[in-house]
């Protein structure tokens, strides 16, 4: 199979394309041939290695000390089921699917494999892979988040970042939960956080955020440049400060603000689960989530979609289309029984 691969942690150009085997399926797993996937904030920091203030040795464990562990790159997937594990009865050879391939990477080549225990869900019916593969890393993300805080009709939600691949999803689940919104981002990016249910935008080009008389009962950071200390003014009693991206210190005296304050400060996204994905699948199939992609790149073009991701000016997500100019060969039996072992 084709991959994007990164032999070493650097620039735009160190993902080159490869051949390389399919992966191997264990009892509990799915192999997907992939049509789609985002080349997303997580990809970049893999890759490049540029993360928060403080987390350089804990992401080395997670992606490499001094070389790649994982050299196939890719959070998420969309396309169709080639095999099934023995286990798995949730799905079958030519289920169209999307899942959250996780800390495991592995989507930006033309097969992946898909733990047992991952999100993974039925494609929604009304989008095309290269959509439908969008609600997958930030749609996640943002529901894990914002389920921890308990939305209400009424709630008022800020969402730091809104124009993001987390922060569209956060403004219109917020909204579709019936929160009032406001959105922070630069205005040329107002019409669409607008368009996506948020009532107010803020653009930080010219406002600042924290200056205003407005409080909140849920803050969403998704830039990282919203502490608690910056932002405690802005929360009603009880309110709740998401942190989908901070430092060290963010992520370890989070625990201890909430205890002392009494308001939710979490770093924690939790574990997405397939329930989750099949609730955003929901969502899409009645149009009440609506897929942004700013851009789609052919597997080909791979260094100059992270190049446009490392500019940080991305709408919602950059997709990355895996088609395959020939079709997948079917599973032998003795492909079938190798994964049953």
């Amino acid at each position: 199979m084709r991959a994007a691969v990164y032999r070493r942690f650097g620039g735009p150009d160190t993902v080159r394309i490869e051949v390389l085997p399919r992966p191997s399926v264990g009892p509990d797993d799915v192999l997907v041939r992939v049509r789609a996937s985002t080349v997303s904030a997580a990809d970049h920091r893999a890759r490049s290695r540029e993360v928060p203030r403080g987390l350089g040795l804990l992401a080395a464990m997670g992606i490499g000390l001094f070389r790649p562990k994982r050299p196939v790159l890719g959070f998420d997937v969309a396309g169709v089921v080639e095999v099934v594990g023995a286990n798995v009865t949730a799905f079958g050879r030519g289920d169209e699917v999307i899942a959250m391939t996780g800390a495991d990477f592995g989507g930006h080549a033309e097969y992946a494999r898909v733990p047992g225990g991952a999100a993974i869900a039925h494609k929604p019916r009304n989008m095309p892979f290269e959509d439908a593969v969008t609600l997958v890393f930030g749609g996640l993300t943002a529901r894990c988040f914002l389920k921890q805080a308990d939305l209400v009709p009424g709630t008022s939600v800020l969402v730091n970042g809104a124009s993001g691949a987390v922060g569209t999803a956060a403004v219109q689940l917020a909204a579709h939960a019936g929160a009032h919104v406001t959105g922070v981002c630069s205005a040329a990016n107002r019409e669409l956080v607008t368009s996506l249910g948020a009532e107010r935008v803020i653009d930080y080009t010219t406002e600042e955020f924290t200056a205003e008389p407005a409080t909140y009962d849920v803050i969403v950071d998704c830039v990282g440049n919203a502490p608690f200390e910056r932002v405690r003014h802005l929360l009603e009693p009880g309110g709740a400060l998401l942190l989908v991206i901070t430092d060290l210190p963010g992520l370890l005296l989070a625990p201890l603000r909430r205890r002392r304050t009494g308001h939710l400060v979490t770093a924690d996204v939790g574990k997405p689960t397939a329930e989750d994905l099949a609730s955003l699948v929901a969502l899409a199939e009645v149009g009440a989530y609506r897929p942004v992609r700013d851009r789609t790149y052919d597997l080909a073009d791979i260094a100059e979609a992270h190049r446009f991701v490392d500019t940080g000016r991305k709408r919602g997500n950059v997709v990355l289309r895996l088609t395959g100019e020939e079709p997948a060969p079917k599973a032998t039996a003795q492909q079938t029984e190798d994964a049953s072992s």
